[in-house]
C-alpha cells in the first residue's frame, strides 16, 4: 500500500486550483487502475484539502484525514477514514507527514511549507505542484534541496499532467525497491 500525502490551502480555492487538481487526480487515477494499492492522507476536510478529498471520493479512492484537535468535532464523510489524534494544527502534520510514502505540496501556505520541511528531513520524496502564487511556490528557490544535507530532493512541478507521470513512476520505483 502507498500513501501519499497532501499538504494543501486551507482557504478558499481558486477555480483553477480545483481544476488542476481534478487533471492531476484523473490521471493518477488512470495510470493505477482506480488508485489501486494507494491511500491518500490530508490533514483536513476544508479549503482545497476539501476538493481533493471529495475528487478522490468519487474516483471510488480511500482518503485517510489528520484533522487538528480543534477540528476533530467537524463533520466529515463517513467514507473517509478520520484520525482524532489529539493534536494541535502544527503537531497533527508530523505523524501525516511521517505516515506518507511520497508527499505532495499542491500549494498553500506556511503550514504547508512546514509539511514540506517535515518531509524533507523524514527523506520522503517531495513533489511540489507550483506557478499558482501560494507561498510554497517560493520553495523552488531552495531547489533541488531545503540544505546541504541534500537528504531528498524537492521536484517542482508547474503542469498536473506531469506531475501525475512523475508520482506515478515514483510509486513504480517504490514498489520495484521493496519487492
Amino acid at each position: 500500500m502507498i500513501k501519499i500525502g497532501f499538504a494543501a490551502y486551507s482557504g478558499e480555492p481558486k477555480p483553477e486550483d480545483i481544476k488542476d487538481m481534478e487533471i492531476f487526480l484523473e490521471e493518477l487515477n488512470h495510470k493505477t487502475h482506480g488508485y489501486r494499492g494507494i491511500v491518500f492522507l490530508l490533514g483536513g476536510y476544508w479549503g482545497l484539502m476539501r476538493n481533493i478529498v471529495d475528487i478522490i471520493r468519487e474516483k471510488g479512492g480511500t482518503t485517510i484525514l489528520f484533522p487538528p484537535l480543534e477540528l476533530e468535532e467537524l463533520e466529515y464523510p463517513r467514507d473517509v477514514i478520520v484520525l482524532k489524534l489529539g493534536l494541535s494544527m502544527r503537531m497533527r502534520s508530523i505523524p501525516l507527514v511521517r505516515s506518507s510514502d511520497i508527499f505532495i505540496a499542491a500549494g498553500g501556505e506556511a503550514g504547508s511549507i512546514l509539511e514540506v520541511v517535515t518531509a524533507y528531513t523524514e527523506k520522503k520524496p517531495i513533489y511540489i505542484f507550483t506557478g499558482k502564487g501560494y507561498s510554497t511556490d517560493r520553495l523552488a528557490l531552495f531547489s533541488p534541496y531545503l540544505d546541504k544535507r541534500r537528504l531528498t530532493k524537492l521536484n517542482i512541478i508547474d503542469d498536473p499532467r506531469i506531475l501525475a507521470e512523475e508520482v506515478y513512476r515514483e510509486i513504480d520505483r517504490i514498489l520495484n525497491a521493496s519487492t
